[in-house]
């Protein structure tokens, strides 16, 4: 059996738009201006937080608790490739979260939504995976007075996590397609 699509099958992936709609876009590409101004920053000013991830890694400004600081990494090589590595996340992210925001900007819901979620999910890794399971609890970054981007990394966990759940709301159509 072959179906045609209808108008109102047409009518799912480009509606009109909700107060969800708009939000999850809102929210979207304010995340997505964030990051990419965090990126830039870190591109343009690369020595700033170059030191911060040196430090963090070679744990140096922490209790350093002998049972603790085997997990210090010290060679300024592979401090370097992890920050080169960061920015690359950081940039992806932006460009998949300013996809995702132009997405909502076309009402293309369906592509906007999955484009958001990804970018989304890319920033809860890499600061609530990275910065505080890895960076606060594994190289102890939460003992630093100094070197210590816990709250940073909790505001920006947070942000993310907010614009994923308004972007994962469902989107009052009957039939429960997304």
């Amino acid at each position: 059996m072959t179906t045609t699509p209808t108008t109102a099958a047409t009518a799912t992936t480009r509606t009109s738009g909700t107060g969800a709609h708009l939000a999850a876009g809102v929210l979207t590409g304010v995340v997505a201006l964030y990051i990419a101004l965090v990126a830039l920053g870190n591109i343009t000013d690369f020595g700033t937080n170059q030191q911060f991830v040196r430090h963090v890694l070679a744990m140096d400004t922490t209790f350093k608790d002998e049972d603790l600081m085997w997990r210090a990494i010290t060679g300024t090589a592979l401090q370097d490739t992890a920050y080169v590595l960061i920015i690359a996340w950081e940039t992806v992210a932006a460009l998949v979260l300013t996809a995702g925001t132009f997405l909502w900007a076309r009402r293309d819901h369906g592509r906007a939504r999955r484009f958001s979620v990804y970018g989304l999910l890319m920033l809860v890794l890499l600061f609530g995976a990275g910065f505080i399971a890895i960076g606060g609890e594994w190289f102890a970054m939460w003992q630093s007075k100094t070197w210590n981007g816990l709250d940073a990394a909790t505001r920006v966990l947070v942000l993310s996590g907010v614009a994923l759940i308004v972007n994962l709301l469902p989107d009052g159509r009957r039939d429960g397609a997304s």
